[in-house]
């Protein structure tokens, strides 16, 4: 029988671009930014039919094991297990801690970031069959997204020779270029955006960090081995789970292992890495604002205007960005929230 395919959501992000409403103790992924519902919640809902999906192993910040739960219950998800992690160490030990728990070795993971926006999710689910037989045979296969800007905020992935039916291998990944490097791969054709999304077996997974990265390995297994069960909830050992380098799934496995293949598909895709992609995914007025809370604009255009607290007024200005949270604004122009983090740098440096 078929194993039903269990979902991975990682939540250990803290979403810094997203200053100041993102912050260290509610990152963008507990926020509900471009729905009702937070990204956490529509992440999980994606994979809510029980017939073809087992119920969902979480990767999150140990500070957030409250607000996960909650979020998750809210929405009528009750999660297999939720992994703690005492610290970030990246995507590749926090993928490695949920194959260590899963139930059966053969398990298919689907391991999603849970601050992405899916719009298409039958072309998502029609990605993930075309890739199943190719995880059952055990290769390691990442989802392309049908790129259709010049971004150099992404990874990109060279799309090689065809396995099958909307399936290939990996000619090469391609680091986030500059823009000249990313118009030419538009131009020509066969590459997609790397969206971080990808589906594999649990033991396909674990062979492939004892081949490529075994220290990963060893410091994962330690810390299940050493941790602590309490429920639902597991709290790996943080000395043994320090230990481990902070890598991610990519530079650890999939740009070194053998079988890597990717599905390209268009699927609504976002990851919404910056205030500029929240004002291009959300509602605009007739004047082509996007604005959120207690918010007066007059004779204003295309401005990004969001508030969870005090008003924002604004009269005569276009083209900027004002994000209100608490006692912190930000300013900055239409095309520059990439910048957003330097910001934070900054106050971690002033403000210890």
């Amino acid at each position: 029988m078929t194993l039903p395919i269990t979902p991975v959501i990682l939540s250990g992000g803290a979403g810094t671009r997203l200053w100041p409403m993102s912050r260290a103790e509610r990152p963008k992924q507990l926020m509900a930014l471009t729905a009702a519902q937070t990204m956490l919640q529509l992440t999980a809902l994606r994979t809510g039919d029980a017939a073809r999906f087992a119920r969902p192993i979480v990767v999150a910040n140990r500070a957030h094991a409250d607000m996960v739960e909650q979020q998750l219950e809210q929405v009528g998800i009750s999660p297999a297990l939720l992994i703690l992690e005492p610290a970030g160490r990246d995507t590749a030990p926090a993928i490695a801690l949920a194959a260590l728990a899963a139930t059966d070795p053969e398990t298919p993971l689907l391991v999603m970031p849970s601050d992405h926006v899916i719009d298409d999710l039958p072309a998502f689910h029609a990605a993930i069959a075309r890739a199943l037989p190719y995880v059952a045979d055990r290769w390691l296969v990442t989802f392309g997204i049908a790129a259709d800007a010049p971004e150099t905020g992404y990874g990109y992935i060279a799309v090689g020779d065809a396995l099958g039916d909307g399936i290939h291998r990996v000619a090469r990944f391609v680091e986030k270029p500059d823009r000249a490097a990313a118009e030419a791969m538009l131009a020509a054709g066969g590459h997609a955006w790397n969206g971080g999304i990808f589906l594999l077996r649990a033991d396909a997974y674990l062979d492939a960090l004892a081949a490529h990265a075994p220290e990963i390995l060893t410091a994962a297994r330690s810390a299940m081995a050493w941790g602590e069960q309490a429920g639902g909830r597991i709290h790996p050992d943080g000395e043994a789970f320090m230990a481990s380098p902070a890598r991610s799934i990519d530079y650890a496995v999939m740009e070194r292992a053998e079988r890597i293949a990717v599905v390209p598909v268009a699927m609504g895709w976002s990851d919404v890495g910056c205030w500029d992609a929240l004002h291009a995914m959300v509602p605009h007025d007739g004047d082509g604002n996007a604005m959120g809370g207690d918010v007066l604009a007059i004779d204003t255009r295309n401005c990004l205007l969001r508030s969870d607290g005090p008003t924002i007024a604004a009269i005569g200005v276009s083209d900027l960005i004002v994000v209100a949270s608490g006692n912190h604004v930000l300013v900055l122009p239409r095309g520059r929230s990439q910048e957003v983090k330097r910001i934070v740098e900054a106050l971690k440096a002033t403000r210890p």
